[in-house]
C-alpha cells in the first residue's frame, strides 16, 4: 500500500492545472512535466511501445502473455486538474485509523472536513485518507486513476502467472476543460473497448451520462445619460437579467439530481452596453437534451421580438451521453461488474452526472465506460480519497485483465 502512497503523492504534488483560454494542446506548459515523467515510468516498469505525441497524449503495451487470441483491452485516465480551484504547491497529508471525526485541514483558516457536512466520510472509518492542507485541491481527479493504472501494469509484470491479454494504456491531457479526447489517436492505440478509471466512491460504473451543450447569450445595449434616458437607453444588464428570470427557477444543479437535467449559468459580465451570459445545458435523455435547446433559443426570439434585435445567441453541443454506444456491446459493463464482484465490491451502477473522456471515446468508436478511482469531493479543497480504495481500483483492473483473458 505504500508504493500507491508513495506513487500518488509524487503525481499530485506536480501542478498539471489546465487552462480553457488556451487553444494549445495541452493548454498548459505545466502540464508537459508529469507528462514526461509518466513516459520514463512506463518504460522503467516495463511496458513496450510507449509514445508521447507533440500534443502530451501517452500510449503504452502490456503485451499478451498468453497464446490464444483475445480482445484488446484499454485503461485511460487525464493527468490535467481542474481550472475551478487551484492545483498549485499541493501538500497532502495521510489521515491513519480514521476516526470518523472531523479532520481539521487549516486551523489558520479554520477549514475543517467533517462527516457532518461530508457523510460520505462515515464509510471509511479504520483507513487511511489522503487530503489536503485546504488551500488547494488534491488532485485524485484523476491523478488517482493513473497511480491506479500504473500500479495495476506494474503489478501484473511482476506476477507472469497472472494470464491477460494485450492491454493498452492511454494518459490524456485536458479532460477537464472538455477536450481530453479531442486528439485521442483511436486507430493508433487499437483496443476493441477501455475503461476510463475516472469515477469517484468505490464501487462506481457508469455508462451512460449527460449530454451537454454550452451556450454564450450576449446582449448590445444602448448607453444614455440617465437623466435622459427615457426610451432611448437599452440597458444591457437588464436585458440579460430579464433572460436569466425567464429559465425554469428550479432546473438547475442545485436542486436536480439523478438523471435530471439542468440549466447551469456559470458566467456572467455586463455593462449597459454589452452583457454576456454564459451557460451549459445538460440531460441524459436525448430528446428532452434537444427541447432544452430549443428552448434557450425560444427565449432569446420572444426577447428580440419584445425588445428589437438586442440579443445573439450561440450553442454548441460538447459531447452526448455514451449509452447508445455501449449498449450493443454491453458485455464490457458485464465484465467490469464481473471484476467488482469476485473482489467483494457491490458495483454501485448510476448515470454520470457530468462527462468523462469516455463519452467522447465511445463516439470515436472506442466504447469506454467509467470504473471508480475512488476519491471524493474533487475540484475542491475538501478532496480526499482513501487508500484502500485506491488499492481495490488496482484489483479490479488486474481482474478485468485475467477475467478477458479466460472468455
Amino acid at each position: 500500500m505504500q508504493k500507491i502512497i508513495d506513487r500518488f503523492i509524487s503525481y499530485v504534488t506536480i501542478d498539471t492545472q489546465s487552462d480553457p483560454n488556451s487553444n494549445s494542446t495541452p493548454s498548459t506548459e505545466k502540464q508537459w512535466v508529469l507528462a514526461h515523467k509518466l513516459t520514463e515510468e512506463l518504460k522503467q516498469i516495463g511496458l513496450e511501445d510507449v509514445s508521447i505525441d507533440k500534443n502530451s497524449y501517452i500510449m503504452a503495451t502490456l503485451p499478451s502473455n498468453i497464446k490464444k487470441v483475445v480482445p484488446t483491452v484499454g485503461f485511460i485516465s487525464h493527468f490535467d486538474t481542474t481550472p475551478d480551484f487551484s492545483g498549485t504547491n499541493v501538500k497532502p497529508r495521510l489521515i491513519h485509523n480514521y476516526d470518523g471525526r472531523d479532520i481539521v485541514l487549516n486551523k489558520e483558516n479554520n477549514i475543517v472536513l467533517s462527516p457532518d457536512y461530508f457523510d460520505d466520510l462515515l464509510l471509511y472509518k479504520g483507513q487511511t485518507l489522503i487530503v489536503t492542507d485546504g488551500t488547494t485541491l488534491l488532485g485524485a481527479d484523476d491523478k488517482a486513476g493513473i497511480t491506479e493504472i500504473m500500479t495495476a501494469m506494474e503489478y501484473l509484470i511482476q506476477h507472469p502467472e497472472i494470464k491477460h491479454g494485450p492491454i493498452r494504456i492511454g494518459f490524456t491531457p485536458d479532460e477537464e476543460i472538455g477536450r481530453g479526447a479531442h486528439k485521442f489517436d483511436v486507430k493508433k492505440f487499437g483496443a476493441d473497448w477501455a475503461y476510463t478509471i475516472d469515477g469517484s466512491q468505490i464501487g462506481e460504473l457508469e455508462y451512460e451520462n449527460f449530454n451537454a451543450a454550452g451556450a454564450k447569450i450576449t446582449v448590445i445595449g444602448k448607453s444614455v445619460h440617465p437623466g435622459y434616458a427615457k426610451g432611448k437607453m437599452v440597458n444591457a444588464i437588464g436585458l440579460i437579467n430579464e433572460l436569466m428570470n425567464l429559465l425554469p427557477n428550479k432546473e438547475v444543479p442545485e436542486q436536480t439530481e439523478g438523471r435530471e437535467g439542468f440549466f447551469h449559468i456559470n458566467h456572467l459580465r455586463g455593462e449597459i452596453e454589452k452583457a454576456e451570459l454564459e451557460l451549459i445545458i445538460r440531460d441524459h435523455d436525448r430528446s428532452l437534451f434537444e427541447k432544452r435547446k430549443k428552448l434557450l433559443k425560444d427565449i432569446v426570439n420572444e426577447l428580440n421580438v419584445k425588445h428589437g434585435d438586442f440579443f445573439a445567441v450561440e450553442i454548441k453541443d460538447q459531447y452526448f451521453n455514451m449509452r447508445e454506444k455501449i449498449e450493443p456491446v454491453f458485455h464490457v459493463v458485464e465484465i467490469a461488474k464481473e471484476a467488482m464482484q469476485v473482489l467483494g465490491i457491490e458495483p454501485i451502477i448510476k448515470p454520470i452526472r457530468g462527462g468523462t473522456d469516455g463519452s467522447q471515446l465511445s463516439y470515436m468508436g472506442l466504447p469506454c465506460p467509467n470504473i471508480f478511482a475512488g476519491g471524493h469531493n474533487f475540484h475542491g479543497k475538501y478532496e480526499y480519497i482513501p487508500v484502500e480504495s485506491m488499492q481495490k481500483s488496482v484489483e479490479v483492473i488486474v481482474k478485468i485483465c485475467e477475467i478477458v483473458a479466460s472468455k
